[in-house]
């Protein structure tokens, strides 16, 4: 095999650009990032096949400009696997597709048992793709050989993938509803940014004091701040739990902190300072965070039973209509419905019960069409059998 270059130089930009733009059909698509090494969730390296073009294998961080390239393929069909990991940060740099192939959702929507990249490749054409550096750290320069044939085989097999599971979709009776379900993810607007990411903290719901909550959110603050300044993951420095060790029974001297063996990690001793100033904030702060945090979402369902008997027996017998209709599509209840969806309709359901409102009621949630069309009417009869199983219950025994 020839040895792969990786395309970081203005002529072998164009050269990759006119080539694209001479083949035909979809192009596949992947990127590589730096996830658990860098803080930020940039592409390292973008992959690129055609039929008649070949496979390139762009370097962003040496190219500034992708939008001639953004030009020649916007009008193409571009076939990802599982899309929503990478189209963030393909369109960091300028590219954005107007039409996508999800195969990994594809595959879910066909209820495959298994949708990794590796077992549907081994699915469809009988490929073994080894996937021994999906974790790697994608910003190491120069990339091994290894990595590249890796990172090539990606996309060099993604088209055939395609055209399997198109053929699928075909025969199941399935391509309309997963063009809805492809749009979907490629229209889907970023989640708003967080006013607190620091309860992303793993663990943190279980701390109850405000004053060990503020501690928490101090380090976490100090920790991304430092992570964003030097590029390296934040667990890399000083992992969760560490943080956690300290929030649990906050040390109330820098030495306390020194000497506090589960706070550990890259950077916990080398940033002493840091940490420590951030402890002391956390101590002395007036500004104390709540402890818990208001939402529009309903309880946990484990509660609704004391809580809302209506609304227990509603999921619970719509759970059994979605979980039943699922496995007549043959695909997963949560592709089928989202099981947030359903927890809000049951929790507050439309005024009435019949299959119209229930449908416009997923539909304001954000149900898909065919969602709606596929669950509405079973919801709504799920819906008027829990108020009739209530209402019995609730009538006095002769």
């Amino acid at each position: 095999m020839d040895e792969l270059r990786v395309i970081e130089t203005p002529a072998e930009y164009d050269e990759a650009v006119r080539r694209l733009l001479e083949g035909e059909g979809p192009i596949a698509v992947d990127a590589e990032r730096a996830s658990g090494f860098k803080y930020s969730q940039r592409a390292y390296l973008i992959q690129m096949y055609r039929r008649g073009s070949g496979t390139f294998l762009f370097d962003p961080p040496q190219i500034p400009d992708f939008s001639s390239l953004q030009e020649a393929i916007v009008g193409a069909e571009w076939v990802l696997h599982a899309a929503s990991q990478d189209l963030a940060c393909l369109r960091e740099v300028g590219l954005d597709p107007s039409l996508i192939f999800d195969t990994e959702l594809a595959a879910r929507l066909l209820g495959m048992p298994r949708v990794g990249l590796a077992a549907v490749v081994e699915e469809l054409l009988g490929v073994h793709l080894a996937k021994e550096h999906s974790a790697a750290d994608w910003s190491t320069r120069p990339l091994p050989q290894s990595w590249l044939t890796y990172a090539a085989l990606d996309v060099e097999l993604l088209v055939d993938v395609r055209d399997g599971l198109v053929q699928r979709l075909d025969e199941a009776g399935k391509t309309e509803l997963a063009a809805e379900e492809f749009e979907a993810v490629r229209a889907r607007e970023p989640k708003p940014a967080s006013a607190e990411p620091w309860r992303r903290l793993s663990g943190i719901h279980a701390v109850r004091s405000p004053r060990n909550l503020a501690v928490a959110r101090e380090l976490w603050l100090a920790r991304d701040a430092f992570a964003s300044e030097t590029d390296v993951a934040p667990g890399r420095l000083i992992p969760d739990a560490s943080i956690l060790a300290v929030v649990k029974d906050p040390p109330r001297t820098r030495k306390g902190l020194a000497d506090l063996r589960a706070f550990n990690g890259r950077a916990s001793r080398t940033e002493l300072d840091r940490w420590w100033a951030a402890v002391e904030r956390g101590l002395a702060s007036d500004e104390l965070p709540a402890t818990r945090v208001p939402n529009d979402a309903p309880p946990p369902p484990r509660a609704w039973a004391m809580r809302n008997p209506e609304a227990d027996a509603r999921l619970r017998l719509a759970k059994a209509a979605v979980t039943e209709i699922a496995e007549e599509l043959t695909m997963p209840v949560e592709n089928l419905l989202t099981p947030d969806h359903l927890r809000r309709l049951a929790w507050t359901p439309p005024a009435s019960n019949d299959g119209e409102a229930i449908a416009e009621a997923l539909t304001t949630i954000g149900a898909r069409r065919w969602q709606v069309a596929a669950t509405a009417q079973r919801i709504a009869l799920a819906f008027v059998e829990a108020a009739q199983a209530v209402d019995d219950a609730e009538k006095p025994t002769s």
